[in-house]
């Protein structure tokens, strides 16, 4: 049953064949849910590092992440779960393995949009008039 109106608690969902309405609707939704959640859209997730004395690096135990790292983490959570959600069952098989929601978005992008490349060269290829 489609509904012309959003809904403050449920993200628009993306079928394929209304990706401009979607993007434009999801970014407001992930606004309004959570600037944090938009702003992983923007920057990303970088997972916290842990150095040893050695000068040795590996990824920081989720147990040890600061407070403004658990934020940063809960703002990725909650956009990847208001795009898993936001999209049919078609387009969730693009992105079901995704652990960043910019990494999400960018495939659902590159998939409707195309890669910056694609979108120049539609941009000046000139089409023929009927």
């Amino acid at each position: 049953m489609d509904k012309d109106g959003g809904s403050l608690n449920r993200p628009p969902v993306l079928d394929g064949s209304n990706y401009d309405y979607w993007k434009a609707r999801m970014v407001a939704f992930l606004k309004s849910m959570d600037y944090r959640a938009w702003k992983t859209i923007i920057k990303g997730l970088t997972h916290p590092i842990f150095t040893a004395e050695d000068g040795t690096t590996s990824l920081k135990p989720e147990a040890d992440w600061s407070v403004s790292e658990d934020t940063e983490a809960t703002g990725n959570s909650k956009a990847l779960n208001a795009i898993f959600n936001g999209v049919d069952k078609n387009m969730f098989k693009l992105i079901n393995t995704c652990t960043e929601a910019k990494q999400a978005w960018k495939i659902l992008q590159n998939a409707h949009e195309g890669t910056t490349k694609v979108r120049m060269s539609k941009l000046t290829t000139p089409h023929d008039k009927i």
